[in-house]
């Protein structure tokens, strides 16, 4: 499968990545059905980090389930092309109708906590997100629309202030390294 060889080959940038890779490749090896939401525990997403033209804005939700600011992305939901569903979940959280990949390649390989909630009425238990990550790019002068089952803001937000405005201890810190991977890149 495509995804498990991106994975596989997948350069970690620094010692998050490297064990969180590991983890990652683990749960490939020994579970089932981690393209979807079938495994509880842990299953696979894909997430964007959308960049405008000059790269000094990221566009961003305010996210309900985490009261915070955030990048955008969603489940595989059995899609083995991770890009295809950072693509698709950039478009439908943001309103955006043309954002492409800066590079095909995975930018960055999280492991993502999800504290226990509830989601359509539902109870959804705590489980954990092994998140692929883009880098994309989009057109700030495009319009932006919420998606109120989803998020209650949508704007780009100065690269400079994106781990700012996040009230997620946790993504602050894979905020701040996907911008240095940026800044490393020139």
């Amino acid at each position: 499968m495509k995804f498990i060889e991106a994975i596989k080959n997948y350069k970690p940038y620094n010692e998050q990545e490297e064990k969180d890779k590991k983890l990652i490749e683990y749960y490939i090896d020994n579970f089932k059905n981690i393209l979807t939401r079938e495994n509880e525990l842990a299953h696979l997403t894909s997430s964007a980090f959308i960049l405008n033209k000059d790269k000094s804005k990221v566009l961003m939700i305010y996210h309900n389930i985490y009261d915070s600011w955030a990048w955008t992305g969603g489940h595989a939901d059995g899609e083995e092309d991770l890009l295809v569903v950072a693509l698709k979940e950039a478009k439908e959280e943001t309103g955006i109708k043309k954002v492409t990949p800066i590079t095909s390649d995975i930018f960055s390989l999280e492991i993502l906590p999800v504290a226990g909630h509830y989601k359509r009425g539902k109870y959804v238990s705590a489980h954990l997100h092994l998140s692929v990550t883009y880098l994309l790019e989009a057109d700030e002068s495009e319009e932006l629309f919420i998606k109120p089952d989803e998020n209650s803001g949508v704007k780009w937000i100065p690269i400079d202030e994106v781990a700012k405005v996040s009230n997620e201890p946790h993504m602050r810190v894979i905020y701040e390294k996907i911008i240095s991977k940026i800044r490393d890149r020139g």
